[in-house]
């Protein structure tokens, strides 16, 4: 997984409520049984008609095609359970993704596949749309480090993580990838219950 430590880029706004993850990645191509590949199916069904982009979808227009911010609404990534949202979100390019909440299941998905997904209130979130839409091309700075978001015209605001998921997205690692840091003392931990076993029978 990618390291995460500052990301600078320009900021697409989506502005809907309720995202749910079926509009993220349709479930009719949840049928791959790899890890990649979904992200030129990511909001398909809005992206596309007939195998034709949508001209009016955010990600079919300049300059957002390959914004590594994400505006959005309340609740986004609601719906069903499944790993491909962000899965495809990844691959497509969004590292950041800034709401005014998210859907717990998606929330805790976002680490564990290198995304960053920020809780700022309603009214900032309101305030970005607003920079956004009269300002097109509109950039942000994030930095994991000091839990900032900055923009060149002086807007600034900080945000909140858990510290074990902050060091896990710095160190570019999963649960999975944690745990193997610890990888001689599970091994010792192993020997030394081996030996227990054996003298316990």
């Amino acid at each position: 997984m990618q390291s995460f430590t500052t990301v600078t880029g320009v900021v697409a706004p989506l502005d809907a409520v309720n995202v749910d993850t079926d509009a993220i990645i349709p479930k009719q191509f949840l049928k791959r049984i790899e890890r990649t590949g979904f992200g030129q199916f990511l909001f398909y069904d809005w992206r596309f008609e007939n195998g034709q982009e949508k001209p009016e979808f955010v990600l079919n227009k300049e300059p957002y095609r390959n914004a590594p911010i994400l505006l959005t609404r309340k609740n986004f990534g609601c719906g069903s359970s499944r790993e491909h949202a962000p899965w495809a979100l990844s691959e497509f390019g969004i590292r950041v993704i800034l709401a005014p909440s998210f859907a717990d299941i998606f929330h805790n998905n976002c680490f564990k596949n290198g995304i960053l997904p920020i809780v700022l209130p309603e009214e900032v979130i309101q305030s970005l749309f607003q920079q956004v839409e009269t300002q097109p091309g509109f950039e942000l700075s994030v930095d994991l480090a000091t839990q900032s978001v900055k923009g060149a015209n002086g807007f600034e605001a900080s945000f909140e993580i858990a510290p074990y998921r902050k060091q896990l997205l710095l160190e570019g690692l999963d649960e999975v990838g944690a745990t193997l840091k610890a990888e001689d003392r599970i091994t010792e931990f192993e020997e030394k219950h081996k030996v227990f076993y054996q003298l316990s029978f």
